[in-house]
């Protein structure tokens, strides 16, 4: 397998997580003020998986450009 190749499956499985953080951020908001403690930590583990797919996504692009 090439590096592109395991980069691209490492970006399927960021993605899923990504997805499913912002479900669960989604599915929080939906019953606040129930679990409102549990927001920041919610939303900082989401934005986290976003900065980690975008990384990746930002490294296959530069792969894939030569740089």
């Amino acid at each position: 397998m090439s590096e592109i190749d395991a980069l691209k499956a490492d970006l399927k499985k960021l993605s899923a997580q990504a997805i499913q953080a912002k479900m669960d951020l989604h599915d929080l908001s939906e019953e606040l003020p129930v679990g409102w403690q549990t927001v920041t930590t919610v939303a900082a583990r989401t934005q986290e998986a976003y900065a980690r797919l975008h990384e990746a996504r930002e490294r296959l692009k530069a792969m894939e450009n030569g740089v």
